[in-house]
């Protein structure tokens, strides 16, 4: 498994726009999960997100939501999740990030967190609760250790604060292209391309696009506007909880593949 960094680089090269997918870890059990993740690895993922199950999971549309809920109801906890994470990234190429709120960061302990979840594979850290203005106590750490805390930029963020997060994310820079929470869009709003038409004026960083995609024909169209990663998690969520789970790994690889022809077609 490469770093964030080096993967971003070496798609770079080829001029290729990395595909993201998210999915809840323990919905709907673990050993779905780890045989997700090496079915997503094999079908055109670059990196992809894990989420960790949450009780209180704020930035989460309802389909992740619910996923987050059906794992804790079946006692997820993070140790099982990392347990899962460091049998499944031996054996799969595509870098892990792990999603996760701050409050587990806090209570287990920054550096702690950091060094457990670094020793099972795991490469980059989204915390979407994190502000910017608290953010060093746990960016520092993390970078001595190699792990990518990437930044989230919100679509209604002022200039000066899009060059802050610019500047401190670590890996790529997540762009939300909506304003609320996770979910399927119908369609993406057009101030996104404007957006990363501004960040292109300020940094040189990989810029992925999240929140609201759920089709190959959005996911190309973002990544015709300029993005450098598409992200798409709801979609992911809502195949894998579809039908048994043998049919859910089949519908996300499905789309997993669909997804990253639709990127290969605009090169």
């Amino acid at each position: 498994m490469v770093s964030i960094s080096s993967c971003f680089e070496s798609l770079r090269r080829e001029r290729q726009c990395a595909l993201i997918p998210f999915i809840t870890a323990g919905d709907p059990d673990l050993q779905t999960t780890a045989e997700a993740l090496r079915v997503l690895d094999t079908s055109g993922a670059d990196i992809i997100e894990l989420g960790v199950p949450y009780s209180d999971p704020l930035a989460d549309g309802p389909v992740i939501q619910a996923a987050a809920t059906r794992a804790l109801q079946r006692g997820v906890c993070l140790d099982d999740v990392l347990s899962m994470v460091k049998d499944v990234s031996k054996q799969i190429k595509s870098p892990i990030i792990l999603f996760t709120y701050y409050n587990p960061i806090l209570n287990r302990g920054i550096e702690q967190f950091l060094q457990q979840i670094a020793d099972v594979g795991v490469r980059g850290l989204v915390v979407p609760d994190l502000p910017l203005e608290e953010a060093e106590a746990l960016m520092q750490p993390a970078a001595e250790i190699g792990i990518d805390v990437v930044l989230l930029v919100a679509p209604t963020s002022p200039k000066e604060r899009i060059e802050a997060l610019a500047r401190r994310s670590q890996g790529f820079i997540y762009l939300v292209s909506v304003t609320g929470v996770t979910g399927i869009r119908s369609q993406l709003e057009g101030r996104v391309q404007d957006l990363l038409q501004q960040m292109r004026s300020i940094t040189d960083k990989p810029i992925g696009v999240g929140f609201g995609i759920s089709q190959p024909e959005q996911a190309a169209q973002v990544k015709n506007w300029g993005a450098d990663a598409v992200i798409v998690g709801s979609a992911f969520v809502k195949r894998l909880a579809d039908g048994t789970p043998e049919e859910g790994l089949q519908a996300i690889g499905d789309f997993c593949s669909n997804l990253k022809a639709a990127l290969k077609d605009l090169t």
